[in-house]
């Protein structure tokens, strides 16, 4: 029996009155108030519905602001904006039925976060609340769809094929698109300012090739033969064509049409679109199989290429050249059309099924071609939202990476969690604002290197965030020179990059002790014989290790804890205090340590922080000069810490 789909279809080609069944089924009917006479009824598919939400999402920026209902606003801009026929004419002439019924769509998509919405009255529009009602829409859509007669390839991967990923800087929308693809499975490509089509899809250029030595004698041409090794043949530079990434994915996904293959374009919104993408524009459009709505004829030039050539069709095997030879597009109005000898031949272009356009779009740039609504609609829209604790994609652990200042550590998320409010507060946009991922750490420690945090982040922040605005934020302030800091002061005061970081009252996470320096202290004159010398005495702790001064102390600290995990910060700091070298400030809480950072602001730097065994800190000076150490080694072998240090030679 044939299928309603294709029935009604092919009934209609010779009747005048038209009956088609939707590519996908399911309707809602809705209704005017009634309040000017008889209540009336109207019908929306859900595919009408589904365009319409996408086109809202598409320009947020217009229907953001009129959230609350308007009927002029909705009705003007539902003419201007709602590609599908349906919603646009109800938009004009049942304004709020329609609004209404997009409002309840989203509630019903978001509960219980939109329970006490009013449908009537508001509308929720965000990126969140409109792409929920949009995939669970989906889902309701594809409950319906009309069964077919005709075999068609489907999309291989429950994925969008045409998406966007858009965002601020380092929010990962290229390590997204990475954890799915692979050198193996796509092609990857950059837009720009001078990208065209020839360097997208491909053209004629000189290249070397081996082509066989000749020369003319009389009429005719004489080609050399192979002799004694040699082949004959010399380089020589021929004309061409190449293709370029569109090609080489189209022509990658033909030929295995089981499985998925990427073309993946970054920064899609730096390069002119219409420009690059042509006639290609048209093939964007999907059918609900995954493949172009329509076939394009292909230019002379591409069409030789893929027909004649090793790189395109040419050096297919039988079974790909058969694959593609007996495939059908199946159109969306249920008509079927053989164009597989056509694109085997290289007459047709059409984007199969597996063929996924991923890209990715920063919001921060500045030098941008801007992307019109028909090119927009054809994308499915992913925000990348900033996350301070991303998780691992492997490991499900969160990620936490840490940036170095001096000796200190501090954790990277929480830097962002101080910068970005300040950076929406100046710009009042999120584009400027820095993803997770904006700076990478060396992968063997997880540390952001304090060259890349200076000449990086803050290169960026002075000198593409702040530039246009007064830093006057107490976030900013220069209090050793009373003024907002300027991006030289990094460079030219040895404490300023230490200082700018204390006014965010950033925890010290960690120290990298590995790397800790010794302040440049004289030799201790009771020991030393030439008291001109600087000490560069090293220590060992319980017989291990070669240690500086600085790294002695802290290190005996953290000994001693993990020796006594059972003790609590009060109880190790009581313990350590029984043998203080007389030291101001030597061991605090960390209410203590606070109290001190806030009555003296610069001294933040001066203290190491140690982790006990219920998780609490304790502080510790690292100003160890060569006069502190040797009291401090002598009263900490007398006591009964369990640490033992002695100097050992370098």
């Amino acid at each position: 029996m044939e299928s309603l789909l294709n029935f009604l279809h092919n009934e209609s080609i010779t009747s005048p009155f038209r009956a088609e069944l939707s590519n996908r089924g399911g309707y809602i009917t809705f209704s005017n108030s009634g309040r000017r006479g008889d209540t009336k009824y109207f019908q929306i598919g859900i595919d009408s519905i589904l365009s319409t939400l996408q086109d809202i999402l598409n320009n947020i920026a217009v229907f953001s602001r009129i959230q609350d209902y308007d009927e002029k606003p909705w009705r003007d801009n539902g003419s201007i904006y709602f590609s599908d026929p349906v919603a646009n004419a109800n938009s004009t002439v049942q304004t709020k039925p329609l609004f209404s019924t997009l409002s309840k769509i989203i509630k019903w998509a978001n509960q219980p976060f939109l329970n006490n919405l009013n449908t009537d009255n508001r509308i929720s529009i965000t990126p969140d609340t409109l792409e929920n009602a949009i995939t669970k829409l989906n889902a309701v859509a594809d409950s319906f769809v009309p069964h077919s007669n005709s075999k068609t390839i489907k999309s291989p991967l429950d994925e969008p094929l045409q998406v966007i990923y858009y965002g601020a800087p380092g929010t990962g929308k290229s390590f997204t698109i990475d954890d799915i693809t692979d050198d193996k499975n796509s092609v990857r490509t950059t837009f720009h300012p001078d990208s065209d089509y020839a360097s997208f899809v491909g053209a004629y250029k000189p290249t070397m090739e081996n082509v066989p030595i000749n020369s003319i004698y009389g009429e005719s041409v004489q080609f050399a033969t192979g002799k004694n090794g040699h082949p004959g043949t010399e380089k020589k530079i021929v004309y061409k064509y190449v293709p370029q990434a569109f090609l080489k994915a189209y022509v990658a996904a033909w030929s295995n049409l089981n499985k998925p293959y990427f073309l993946i374009i970054e920064e899609i919104n730096r390069g002119n679109c219409a420009q690059i993408f042509g006639d290609l524009f048209q093939l964007l459009d999907r059918n609900n199989a995954g493949s172009s709505s329509y076939a394009i004829h292909a230019d002379e030039d591409i069409s030789q290429f893929l027909s004649g050539d090793n790189k395109g069709f040419a050096s297919l095997s039988d079974d790909q050249k058969d694959a593609i030879r007996s495939f059908s597009l199946e159109k969306d109005n249920g008509k079927t059309q053989a164009v597989g000898q056509d694109i085997l031949d290289g007459k047709l272009l059409l984007l199969p099924p597996n063929l996924y356009i991923w890209a990715t779009m920063n919001t921060s740039d500045q030098s941008l071609f801007p992307i019109d609504s028909a090119f927009k609609r054809r994308w499915n829209w992913k925000y990348m939202p900033i996350e301070y604790s991303p998780l691992d994609k492997k490991t499900h652990q969160p990620i936490d990476w840490k940036f170095k200042i001096g000796d200190n550590l501090y954790s990277w998320g929480q830097f962002l969690s101080k910068i970005n409010p300040e950076i929406y507060t100046l710009t009042e946009s999120s584009d400027k604002q820095m993803g997770y991922f904006f700076a990478k750490p060396d992968n063997a420690t997880g540390i952001i290197s304090e060259d890349v945090f200076l000449n990086k982040v803050l290169f960026y922040l002075w000198t593409d965030v702040f530039k246009d605005f007064d830093v006057s934020s107490e976030l900013f302030k220069n209090k050793k020179a009373n003024r907002s800091f300027r991006f030289t002061d990094f460079f030219e005061d040895s404490e300023a990059l230490g200082n700018f970081i204390d006014n965010f009252g950033l925890d010290v996470v960690d120290i990298d002790i590995d790397t800790v320096e010794d302040e440049d202290s004289p030799e201790d004159p009771s020991t030393s014989s030439n008291p001109g010398q600087r000490d560069r005495s090293k220590y060992s702790i319980n017989g291990e290790g070669k240690n500086n001064k600085r790294q002695t102390v802290l290190r005996s600290l953290r000994k001693f804890v993990e020796n006594n995990p059972e003790l609590t910060a009060h109880e190790v700091i009581e313990k350590w205090k029984s043998v203080n070298p007389d030291i101001p400030f030597f061991i605090l809480t960390t209410t203590e340590f606070e109290n001190r950072i806030s009555e003296m602001p610069g001294q933040r730097n001066r203290y190491w922080s140690v982790t006990v065994g219920n998780g609490e800190k304790v502080y510790i000076t690292n100003q160890w000069g060569a006069g502190r150490m040797s009291g401090f080694v002598d009263l900490i072998n007398n006591s009964d810490l369990g640490i033992h240090i002695e100097k050992v030679s370098e």
